[in-house]
């Protein structure tokens, strides 16, 4: 077997926080879920009592992301993988939807995100070793109406990746952006967040698109199961992506996105050219 490493997963109640938690401890290694509440944490730590370890954690409470980390490190062991999970879908056209329901999207799935690297890069950064993995959206590549902020919050945690990436490899810490397509999880159900509708204009665009999401829910083509199977193989990899795409949908979309900006680059190339000094 791989190396045993203890993982930090934040979310780890339902979804691909769930499947990958249970995946990881099924594989021998030491798990630190962060929940939302004592019983979620007594529930979490039932499945493997010597190696699951819960902790109650809103990743939106920035003042306590800190402790909670040096509180893993003192108490569980040195924290060897980071695994940004928790964050949520907003549904919602963007000329609805509020400001403020676009800062609770970023405070959740960047800020978040961004709190929890800022607390464990320290630590990885002493021992010149370390893995985070974001969990990002092929809402990170492409874009669909009616999830603009989602889109927005994935789209920058794209980038951050990418850029912190290239800031921490020489001390031996690997960045990969997980960009998961269509799953069976409960992104598109309990979990995401709406706006309510009020401009009629946009029914024409945003109504096809709700209704076949809402058509597709719980029959998506990805296994949460597989999509933890696969992050594990890119958590034990000499050399893991600094991008990795799950699922059939996510490869095409994003394809297919490329290949039109690609064409698009081309057919405005000569008026880019004319900006040159």
């Amino acid at each position: 077997m791989a190396s045993v490493k203890t993982l930090l997963i934040t979310g780890v109640s339902s979804g691909f926080g769930r499947a990958l938690a249970h995946e990881a401890l099924a594989a021998g290694h030491r798990v630190v879920g962060t929940v939302r509440s004592e019983q979620a944490k007594h529930e979490f730590e039932a499945v493997a009592p010597d190696s699951a370890f819960g902790r109650v954690l809103d990743v939106t409470d920035f003042g306590a992301i800190d402790g909670v980390v040096a509180g893993v490190e003192a108490h569980v062991g040195p924290v060897d993988v980071l695994v940004n999970n928790a964050g949520y879908g907003h549904e919602g056209v963007m000329e609805e939807s509020s400001l403020a329901e676009m800062r609770r999207q970023f405070d959740v799935n960047v800020f978040g995100a961004v709190a929890m690297m800022k607390a464990v890069l320290p630590y990885m950064r002493e021992r010149r070793r370390g893995h985070i993995l974001n969990i990002t959206s092929m809402g990170g590549f492409i874009t669909m109406p009616g999830i603009t902020y989602y889109c927005g919050s994935k789209f920058a945690l794209e980038g951050i990746s990418g850029a912190l990436g290239k800031e921490v490899k020489p001390f031996g810490i690997a960045i990969t952006a997980v960009a998961p397509g269509s799953f069976r999880t409960d992104w598109a159900g309990r979990s995401m967040s709406r706006t309510p509708r009020s401009i009629p204009d946009y029914d024409a665009v945003f109504d096809p698109v709700r209704s076949a999401r809402e058509e597709k829910n719980g029959k998506q083509l990805g296994d949460p199961v597989k999509a933890a199977r696969a992050m594990l193989a890119a958590i034990a990899a000499d050399q893991p992506p600094a991008h990795l795409l799950l699922g059939s949908d996510a490869l095409s979309l994003v394809r297919a996105k490329l290949s039109d900006l690609s064409d698009e680059i081309a057919a405005w190339e000569a008026v880019t050219r004319s900006t040159d000094g």
